[in-house]
């Protein structure tokens, strides 16, 4: 550190100018920058217009014009949303925006972006303007490792966040917008925003808070289909459908209908709607980025090409719809008080994101369920492989609480892990969702099966009927809910299940146990995973060997503590022989199934680049994959949470 201060003084003396160190923090500009101003909870003066054009689809380029009412002259700083919601951390894509161009009376106006938030863009109102012009692209991916693909051929997915400056100072809720959205000729679009017209492919909406219109995102497409999932009903609830190819809108009557039933069973089980309208939004492609993302009136979700054409072959996106409509009360609605932030360029925390997410995992599971999307074993499945997941040999506990996964988005940006199963990557989703079933059979078994975890949704989400006002909740908002609901030490159950780490730390599987069933093992994959890892062209022997493979015979993971993991292999390796034979899921499943109970070893062939290693595998136990196996003479309290309600 020593050695290259000298150097860079040195050089500043070469060139003739005086080695003098700026203090921290202060802009080598040539004019100081103004502060960016707090927000404030007052209303903005004026309407900002905002005109989106998406028709350039060959390029993915989205042009931008706005035009922002100011109140007079001077600095104006200009934000570009960071913090997005359901990201749950500081994604905002600004290295997408370019071409950017500030004008007022037609005058160019000079932008400086703020050297610290580099989100945030000065400009100077002359005097004599009421407003400023803004224009800019966004550059939207082409290519996946640019980032998620938004726009293809035949549809596009409108992220209003991303196609926005806002002026700092005012909360998101006082700042109105009016939006306009230019689509290719002969397309239709799906949103939560109301339209106010819509001819030769220009959608104006009506105007919306940026709170708001940052939470109704856009699905639109050239194959396109909406869906009535609840005729007559209070408040609309419609599927909008966008597709690669117009045959992959098909679907039958009696699939539509299991669609229906999990808008009634959502119903059934919170009792109250926070929503005027409410727009599922589907991309049925394996072209556009796939995405699961929740809002208050709408999804915004992408599943694969045989979704409606197949469905018995489609799992792996079977529990999402449930999931985020889940979210409009949890999450949306009942938000955590930590992530209600005045504006987008806020810091928001996630401490209760076990709620926010882990109750919502856990819903969407038993909605699905319930609504017919899957049937009853195949939920057990589900839990049996989310149990053994988490079961007590699991390896990142043993130094990381899951209450400390809820920092992963701000962590890790959800980027990929190398050691997922020790680095605990987001673990409040499927552990949450255990705690959850832990209470929800710990209610059932204290109360005689009187009251249940539904009796929570119901107290906690299914007041206020139609208010879509956010309303937060805090810690002990969960928990005196919870006594309500059934009277104990609630905050001393979660607080356990969240803190533990180490050696006998609580595991999450005491709702199975209570629910009826226990986690056993078996030789063959249950039928679940069976067949959405044919489905997702995948290998597991991962409580075997430790490793995950594709079909290709690649591994993709490695277990923390496996025999694979202290025979130092790790993902990218591609096997090529097991016990002298050519490698293939099969080969290596016998070579397992030949060693087990006896003393002869597996050996495996693998190639990475140009290097070659051979193992030999000192692993006798056999194959392993998780199953429930129900305990006789018990309640089977998992038969009833999954059972179908009616009124």
């Amino acid at each position: 550190m020593k050695r290259l201060l000298l150097s860079v003084c040195a050089a500043a003396v070469v060139f003739g100018a005086a080695p003098v160190l700026a203090q921290v923090g202060t802009p080598a500009l040539d004019r100081p920058l103004a502060p960016i101003p707090a927000p404030r909870d007052v209303a903005y003066p004026g309407v900002i217009t905002l005109d989106v054009d998406a028709t350039d689809t060959d390029r993915h380029i989205v042009s931008v014009r706005q035009t922002i009412p100011v109140a007079g002259p001077g600095p104006l700083v200009l934000l570009y949303p960071q913090w997005i919601p359901g990201a749950h951390g500081p994604v905002g894509p600004v290295d997408d925006v370019a071409d950017l161009h500030v004008s007022a009376n037609g005058q160019e106006l000079r932008w400086v972006r703020n050297t610290v938030n580099t989100n945030a863009f000065q400009v100077e109102v002359p005097a004599s303007a009421t407003s400023v012009d803004v224009a800019f692209k966004w550059l939207t991916p082409i290519e996946d490792p640019q980032g998620r693909v938004v726009i293809t051929d035949e549809m596009l997915n409108i992220q209003w966040e991303k196609a926005i400056l806002y002026p700092a100072g005012y909360y998101s809720r006082q700042i109105t917008v009016q939006p306009t959205l230019h689509l290719p000729a002969g397309w239709q679009y799906g949103a939560a925003l109301d339209t106010t017209s819509f001819q030769n492919g220009v959608a104006v909406f009506a105007p919306i808070t940026l709170e708001h219109l940052a939470d109704s995102p856009v699905f639109a497409g050239a194959h396109y289909r909406q869906i009535d999932l609840d005729p007559g009903g209070r408040s609309p609830v419609r599927l909008n459908i966008v597709a690669d190819d117009a045959d992959m809108l098909a679907a039958t009557d009696e699939h539509i209908q299991l669609h229906r039933n999990l808008v009634d069973q959502a119903d059934y089980l919170y009792g109250a709607r926070h929503f005027n309208h409410y727009d599922f939004l589907l991309a049925v492609s394996d072209r556009l980025g796939g995405i699961g993302l929740e809002h208050h009136r709408s999804s915004e979700n992408s599943v694969g090409t045989t979704y409606f054409t197949t469905p018995a072959s489609a799992l792996a996106d079977r529990d999402l719809l449930g999931h985020e409509y889940t979210h409009s009360w949890n999450g949306k609605w009942r938000r955590p008080a930590d992530q209600l932030t005045p504006t987008l360029n806020e810091p928001l925390q996630n401490s209760l994101l076990w709620v926010y997410e882990g109750q919502t995992q856990y819903w969407g599971l038993i909605l699905t369920a319930r609504a017919g999307l899957m049937s009853k074993q195949q939920a057990l499945d589900i839990l049996a492989n989310t149990a053994a997941s988490y079961a007590e040999d699991n390896p990142g506990r043993s130094w990381r609480a899951m209450q400390d996964t809820t920092n992963d988005p701000i962590i890790t940006q959800r980027r990929p892990q190398p050691w997922s199963s020790f680095q605990r990557g987001e673990d409040y989703y499927r552990e949450g969702a255990m705690i959850w079933l832990d209470a929800d059979t710990l209610i059932r078994e204290q109360s005689g099966g009187r009251r249940s975890l539904d009796d929570f949704a119901k107290a906690f989400f299914g007041v206020q009927d139609g208010n879509w006002d956010p309303a937060p909740y805090t810690f002990t908002d969960v928990t005196s809910t919870l006594n309500g609901v059934q009277p104990g030490d609630w905050a001393a159950f979660l607080r356990t299940r969240l803190d533990a780490v180490g050696p006998g730390a609580a595991g999450p599987l005491g709702g199975i146990e209570r629910g009826g069933y226990r986690l056993v093992w078996s030789a063959t994959p249950n039928a679940w995973s069976r067949a959405l890892n044919t489905e997702l062209e995948r290998v597991d022997f991962a409580y075997s060997l430790g490793l995950s493979l594709n079909n290709a015979n690649r591994v993709t993971a490695v277990r923390w503590g496996s025999p694979a993991f202290e025979a130092g292999l790790t993902s990218g390796w591609e096997v090529v022989a097991v016990n002298g034979r050519a490698a293939s899921a099969t080969t290596i499943a016998e070579a397992i199934t030949a060693s087990s109970g006896n003393t002869t070893p597996i050996e495996m062939m693998l190639k990475k680049d140009d290097r070659f290693r051979t193992i030999r595998f000192d692993y006798h136990g056999g194959l392993r994959y998780p199953a429930l196996e129900r305990i006789e003479g018990t309640p089977d309290r998992l038969g009833d949470i999954l059972a179908p309600r009616r009124r």
